[in-house]
């Protein structure tokens, strides 16, 4: 079926394909190139039910194997437009991710289109090669969830590392509740719950924060009007309330500024200083308007609190600027290490037929 499209190729066979596919969105491009050529909805037309269907709502790996299949034949064929037989693949993936994604990408990769080579690169640590560092504390605030992992001088410090479901999905939730509460009638789809939450809501400061729902609470923001299918009215508190939940600490004491601290302190002690004074902010969710400031505030009046004052001694918090947009850091990392020779690291085509499995490198027997 793929030798028909053999013509397609316009790139050279040397180029790296760099991928990273997130929850909500996926960018792709070649490596060397400075910003990715599309970012795309992860999400795939059913050709059996025709709806569409978003890859991390699989029901089990079959159907992420064929969800799979139909996205990457889409992407390649419409919009990467070069076959992906015998092509160069570098796949960014977090290190949390689980093993059976990675898995079946592999399967559908090397034995539906087969690809010649793939590289699986840690998206943490792609990240702090777009800034030409090697200690960094990187949190990635996404769709799905919210991931840190500390680095310090090119290693993961994987005993700190934290994950909240405290990203751009909750914050949807929030605002269909919020809706639900005025009407029934308004279309909540995916798709204007983020047009409304990217184009009109915002991240408070810490200081209105605290005010909101008291008597002495500050003037609301001005209501707009989003201007969809169906006109309706967003009001000024649901703007600014919208994101108020990221920061709210649920009944473990946990939020987005606890899982900073709480990763410095599992840190060794030499290390949190620095670690405290390199953090990076990616995904698509740290584009907020106020988000890094708020941030920043929050650290600075916890880390002043009695659950922190004593076991952590660090009095400041800096935060580096990516040469890129933070929704797409991640993958210019990717598009800096596809131009290295990285080949040992590679998976081949001939190394998976042969094994049937994607090597682990943390394991000694993948490393003889």
């Amino acid at each position: 079926m793929l030798r028909g499209y053999e013509s397609v190729r316009f790139i050279s066979d040397k180029q790296m394909v760099v991928l990273d596919i997130g929850s909500a969105y996926t960018k792709f491009g070649y490596a060397g190139e400075v910003s990715p050529r599309g970012i795309i909805r992860t999400e795939v037309r059913c050709p059996e039910s025709k709806q569409i269907r978003r890859i991390i709502d699989y029901k089990d790996l079959d159907d992420l194997y064929q969800l799979l299949v139909e996205f990457i034949h889409l992407m390649f064929f419409r919009y990467v437009v070069i076959s992906p037989k015998d092509a160069r693949i570098l796949l960014l993936e977090s290190p949390l991710a689980v093993t059976s994604f990675r898995d079946t990408f592999a399967k559908v990769m090397f034995r539906h289109f087969e690809v010649g080579l793939i590289l699986f690169l840690p998206s943490h640590l792609a990240t702090i090669s777009t800034l030409g560092i090697d200690t960094a504390l990187v949190l990635d605030v996404g769709y799905q969830e919210a991931t840190l992992i500390p680095i310090f001088e090119g290693i993961p410090i994987l005993k700190a590392w934290q994950a909240l479901p405290l990203a751009g999905q909750i914050v949807h939730e929030n605002l269909r509740k919020y809706f639900n509460n005025i009407s029934k009638d308004i279309d909540l789809s995916e798709e204007v719950l983020e047009d409304i939450k990217v184009r009109t809501c915002f991240v408070t400061t810490l200081e209105r924060s605290t005010k909101l729902g008291t008597k002495s609470a500050p003037t609301h923001p001005p209501d707009v009007v989003h201007l969809g299918v169906k006109r309706f009215l967003i009001p000024g508190e649901i703007r600014e309330k919208a994101f108020e939940i990221l920061w709210e600490r649920d009944n473990d004491n946990l939020s987005l500024s606890t899982m900073i601290l709480d990763a410095i302190v599992k840190c060794p002690l030499d290390t949190r200083r620095v670690l405290a004074e390199n953090i990076v902010l990616v995904g698509g969710t740290t584009m907020t308007k106020g988000f890094a400031s708020r941030l920043k505030s929050e650290l600075l009046e916890l880390v002043k609190s009695d659950l922190y004052n004593e076991k952590l001694k660090v009095q400041s918090f800096k935060f580096h600027t990516a040469p890129s947009k933070p929704n797409y850091t991640v993958w210019l990392g990717g598009a800096i290490f596809g131009t290295t020779d990285l080949l040992m690291r590679c998976v081949t085509k001939e190394m998976y037929l042969k094994t049937n499995r994607v090597p682990d490198w943390s394991n000694l027997i993948d490393n003889q």
